[in-house]
């Protein structure tokens, strides 16, 4: 089956964008992203966003140019970031005529049942009225210790407490390779099947500026969706608009209910 038709058949999709994908040079890239949310709204289908970049966005407001050690600064700033990037969403959604709903996750709201389910109220409700729920993880409240560390995390566990059909996971590269594409050799693979062994892919841990996740992270959390039935699908943010023609520079992740095709 291709992206494009997987995408077609999909009601209900999370995707998921990092910081560095739409703050500082990259900002341009958030209209690019919810023109995508909206055309897939017009086409009858719900969409959740995953988003990171409070952090990023509100670093340069008070002067910092370098990511922050300190606790207390990150939630701080995770504060004054987040009603940003919040009102960059309203902006960018109203030029379709969509309205934003925000969620902030801490690990204990997916861990523990009564919370869990009121996550998942919040969500269907907002999906129901035709609200496009921003999320993102409760970086003010959560600490070192009880974070989910990165949004790959949590949009692989927000697709299956919303059993979505796909997630979308938006990288800076536009597939997963064998090693960093940047080295010799590497070579992009376009599908992984359940049963696949992937203990020889060479991939970075982590990546670069306020982002938390890297390939390490997009991997296990793409694997970890599908193996709870969401298929996923790894690709470079500027690609998103693509996927609907069947851009074939991604990765699919098959899910344990889709039968190899």
């Amino acid at each position: 089956m291709r992206t494009a038709e997987r995408l077609a058949e999909a009601k209900r999709i999370v995707i998921k964008v990092g910081s560095s994908s739409i703050t500082g040079a990259n900002e341009a890239n958030l209209d690019l992203i919810v023109d995508f949310v909206a055309q897939q709204a017009q086409a009858g289908k719900e969409v959740i966003v995953v988003s990171s970049g409070a952090i990023a966005t509100a670093a340069p407001l008070i002067g910092l140019t370098v990511k922050s050690e300190d606790l207390a600064t990150s939630q701080a700033l995770a504060s004054i970031g987040q009603a940003r990037l919040m009102g960059r969403y309203e902006r960018s959604l109203d030029r379709h005529g969509l309205i934003p709903g925000q969620i902030l996750l801490t690990v204990d709201n997916l861990d523990e049942e009564q919370p869990r389910m009121n996550a998942s109220r919040a969500l269907e409700r907002l999906l129901e009225i035709g609200v496009v729920p921003i999320i993102n993880e409760n970086d003010s409240v959560a600490t070192q210790e009880i974070r989910f560390g990165d949004n790959d995390r949590l949009a692989s566990r927000v697709s299956l407490l919303a059993q979505a059909d796909l997630l979308i996971l938006l990288s800076d590269v536009d597939s997963l390779y064998s090693k960093p594409p940047g080295e010799f050799g590497a070579e992009r693979i376009a599908v992984v099947n359940q049963d696949d062994d992937l203990s020889q892919i060479q991939v970075s841990g982590t990546s670069t500026g306020y982002g938390t996740g890297g390939a390490l992270t997009k991997l296990a959390a793409a694997r970890y969706a599908a193996e709870g039935g969401v298929g996923a699908i790894l690709t470079a943010t500027e690609l998103v608009a693509s996927l609907a023609e069947g851009n074939p520079h991604h990765t699919w992740f098959e899910p344990v209910n889709e039968a190899a095709s």
